[in-house]
């Protein structure tokens, strides 16, 4: 259920830049007036459109994995606790800068065995490899 929610809000996150470009370039050079229903269809149509890809693709949730492991285990993990052990250079062995390292660890740990185990269930998934399946 936790990755359902993520998903759903991180979708939203990444997907903004995405809506606004497509809006932009309907209004300014296709010359559509801006308003609510243009938004509303321009994003229902991209979300159907996305949709219908993670359908097609059979390991779209390995891929989801696989890509979440590299990219967004770092970013949201260990490199902000990096970013805040440089900034704020707390005592060492303090409480805090235990509970960094061990986020620090845990994360290179999570961004190391989550690819692995993604690109492993598609290798598997890809030899029953059917469309919309």
């Amino acid at each position: 259920m936790f990755v359902v929610i993520h998903v759903i809000g991180s979708y939203q996150i990444y997907a903004m830049p995405v809506f606004d470009m497509l809006e932009s370039l309907l209004v300014k050079k296709l010359k559509f007036a801006p308003s609510f229903k243009l938004r509303l269809i321009t994003h229902t149509l991209y979300v159907a459109f996305t949709m219908f890809i993670g359908m097609l693709i059979p390991f779209f949730g390995s891929l989801l994995g696989f890509l979440g492991g590299l990219v967004f285990a770092p970013t949201t993990y260990f490199l902000p606790c990096i970013m805040w052990l440089a900034v704020y250079k707390p005592r060492r062995f303090s409480l805090s800068w235990f509970a960094k390292w061990i986020c620090i660890i845990l994360g290179l740990a999570l961004m190391i065995l989550a690819p692995i185990g993604a690109l492993r269930q598609i290798i598997l998934s890809a030899k029953t490899y059917k469309l919309f399946s």
